[in-house]
């Protein structure tokens, strides 16, 4: 138990001293063999990550265990900068991207990290068929990403999410026993083994649309700080009760599919190392026994016509 709150105490403070984009880095894991892939290899869809928008988490870097396994299960994985390049075929993931201003500058006004022209493209091409796995850490990412979130139904709040719990630098773990995680195809056995509990690492959170199925869903008294600085908290900090919403969801969107998450970290393996050594958060984390069944059945979700 100390272990993990070290561990996270660690994370917050090297994001406070702005050191966090040098030693937080994609753990070089070796990605379990996959008894039965879901297809064989490089015979399943293309899954592009965005890299087009600063992406704190790309397919070479903090994204790479998450390319890795998807590899592994079949799918061809590539960068992606030209959206234009994609077709309703595809499956495009854009994992914590920020805008310019924002970048190493995670204090309020936090901006846009998509253009209007942009936001209209990627709708229309969910609307024609096209798969969109967007995933929106804690601030300043969710900020960044809910003009985006809005054309969809979902919005999110811009600051970090937490259960409440013992110790609020605990991972946060959505469980059918904490009726926190919900039955959907992704969880109820629909791809696989019945999945009964998912581990995240501080995000974000956010309300849905009436048609989307909630995944991650938050009860009364789990909470939203909202500082104006990242990792930045006091007794003022604003604090608000996220009843009714949620940290991951799936919607069916015209002839396309959406998938939100509030996490980034729950997606891939990472590690933090400092003087005192390292430090993982991720699917390959002892605490996220079920994490890469999650995301295979993520992926697979959106996958299917």
């Amino acid at each position: 138990m100390k272990k993990i709150v070290f561990q996270t105490l660690i994370f917050a403070a090297l994001f406070i001293l702005n050191v966090g984009f040098a030693q937080q880095r994609a753990d070089d894991v070796v990605i379990p063999e996959i008894e039965k892939p879901r297809f064989k290899k490089n015979t399943g869809p293309i899954v592009y990550i965005d890299q087009s928008h600063q992406n704190f988490h790309q397919k070479s870097g903090r994204f790479k265990p998450f390319s890795e396994l998807l590899t592994s299960d079949g799918y061809k994985v590539d960068s992606i900068i030209n959206l234009k390049k994609l077709n309703t075929n595809d499956i495009l993931v854009i994992a914590n991207p920020i805008h310019s201003n924002n970048v190493r500058n995670w204090r309020r006004p936090i901006h846009s990290a998509f253009t209007e022209k942009e936001i209209l493209y990627l709708k229309n091409w969910v609307e024609k068929g096209g798969k969109l796995l967007l995933i929106a850490d804690h601030m300043p990412f969710a900020g960044a990403s809910n003009s985006l979130a809005n054309t969809f139904g979902f919005n999110f709040c811009d600051g970090f999410a937490y259960l409440n719990k013992e110790s609020r630098n605990l991972p946060d773990i959505f469980s059918t026993s904490n009726k926190r995680l919900l039955d959907t195809d992704i969880t109820d056995g629909t791809f696989g083994n019945k999945i009964n509990a998912i581990t995240t690492f501080t995000g974000s959170a956010f309300t849905i649309p009436e048609k989307a199925k909630g995944i991650l869903q938050f009860k009364k008294d789990d909470y939203c700080l909202v500082p104006e600085i990242a990792w930045q908290f006091s007794d003022s900090t604003p604090n608000s009760d996220l009843e009714n919403s949620y940290q991951g969801a799936i919607l069916n969107f015209g002839k396309g599919k959406v998938a939100v998450f509030g996490e980034a970290a729950m997606f891939t393996a990472q590690t933090i190392t400092n003087n005192s050594g390292t430090f993982r958060f991720g699917f390959h984390s002892s605490d996220a026994p079920n994490n890469i069944q999650f995301i295979r059945n993520v992926l697979y979700w959106l996958s299917k016509k």
